[in-house]
């Protein structure tokens, strides 16, 4: 197994690094209180090869492997752990539509996703269904040589800001789960769409909210992979995002121990550097070793899937246990701040609300939890009913 980067991965790993140190760092806070995201960041980081390098040249990528993206991933995640969302869905979205979508589609809006000229979404979670992936409602109507959608997506990134989105909606029963579920690719600047944000906690600027369908017409060519049966096709796709986003929340985490170690040698009290004292260093010492293994879980993911090899069990443990353990450390950190920790003039605070999101989105760790049983022991892991029929990963 390859446990060290390849001179081509540190290369890419250095242009992260710089870029995120230079011009991300210094102002992550003052972005993170706002509700959108710089534009002209994006495309600076799509200048620099920094989106969808794993994506295929055909479509403007770089053809990069997936360990190379998480490599990115993590050095822009420590910098601003918001501006990692770029990376995460320029990589699961644009791999989506490359690989599901007509090709005239592909070639128009891929090439544009890894210059930074556009942000696909992911239109997936309604109001009623949360971790129920496959319960829609959202309804595709046949009409002429097209589709028309009503309903509502939630809970959606950059909803307020996407150029496009991937949007599920059912096109067959009711009743029959994740069959009779179908994906089209929506230009979400249409007639008939509105949108707005969340007031979260964290993650402001990625702008989580809902995009509203009244009676949206989608040509019969924006329909992905195959009628009825695009759930679970597509959905295959998010054992890739589980670990890009174990991730960003290992390198959140990992720039608050940072930053904790060189307080901890300047503070004094009662006549010493507080690291000299086993209750502040032994969290921090716990902290390394986690991230540690984390990291390593994370990659070897990774390259499972640059393998071509199984790795849908260990992306969802990047996925629950990762952003569980990130806010714990991050918790950590801020403690051992003191009373300054407690003040918004310091990240920790800040990157905790961030990542506390990633406990809920995307999966919740009882969800996982349920992939990586099923993984082990087949569908006896699940309840036996109409809705586990239909459930997700």
């Amino acid at each position: 197994m390859q446990f060290q980067p390849t001179e081509d991965q540190k290369a890419f790993r250095e242009t992260a690094n710089r870029f995120a140190t230079e011009r991300l760092a210094s102002s992550y806070l003052e972005r993170a209180s706002g509700h959108t995201f710089d534009r002209a960041l994006i495309k600076e980081m799509g200048a620099l090869g920094l989106i969808g390098a794993d994506l295929p040249e055909e479509f403007g990528g770089l053809n990069q492997s997936s360990v190379t993206s998480g490599l990115i991933v993590e050095e822009i995640a420590y910098a601003d752990f918001n501006a990692s969302y770029v990376q995460l869905l320029g990589s699961l979205m644009g791999g989506m539509v490359a690989k599901h979508a007509s090709k005239d589609i592909a070639l128009e809006w891929v090439p544009k996703v890894v210059s930074g000229e556009a942000v696909i979404g992911l239109g997936l979670t309604e109001p009623r269904g949360g971790s129920d992936a496959a319960n829609l409602i959202l309804k595709a109507e046949k009409s002429g040589n097209g589709w028309r959608l009503n309903g509502e997506k939630t809970s959606m990134s950059f909803a307020s800001q996407a150029d496009a989105a991937v949007v599920f909606a059912r096109t067959g029963d009711p009743d029959a789960g994740a069959r009779g579920v179908s994906a089209f690719f929506v230009d979400l600047n249409q007639e008939g769409i509105k949108r707005t944000h969340f007031d979260d906690i964290g993650t402001k600027p990625v702008g989580r909210g809902s995009v509203f369908f009244d009676d949206v017409f989608v040509p019969a060519e924006n329909m992905m992979a195959e009628q009825d049966r695009a759930f679970g096709t597509i959905m295959a796709g998010f054992d890739y995002s589980r670990a890009l986003i174990g991730l960003e929340c290992l390198g959140a985490a990992q720039a608050s121990v940072d930053e904790t170690w060189a307080y901890v040698q300047e503070r004094e009290a009662f006549g010493a550097p507080l690291v000299q004292y086993q209750g502040v260093s032994f969290p921090l010492a716990e902290a390394e070793t986690q991230l540690t293994m984390m990291r390593q879980l994370c990659y070897y993911t990774l390259d499972l899937r640059d393998r071509g090899m199984p790795h849908t069990s260990q992306a969802a443990m990047c996925k629950w246990y990762l952003p569980k353990t990130a806010c714990e450390i991050l918790h950590q950190c801020l403690i051992l701040h003191g009373h300054y920790g407690y003040t918004t003039d310091l990240p920790h605070h800040q990157r905790y609300n961030d990542v506390l999101g990633l406990q809920i989105g995307d999966g919740t760790a009882q969800i996982q939890k349920l992939v990586i049983a099923r993984e082990k022991v087949g569908r006896m892991a699940l309840q036996y009913d109409k809705k586990a029929k239909g459930a997700s990963k």
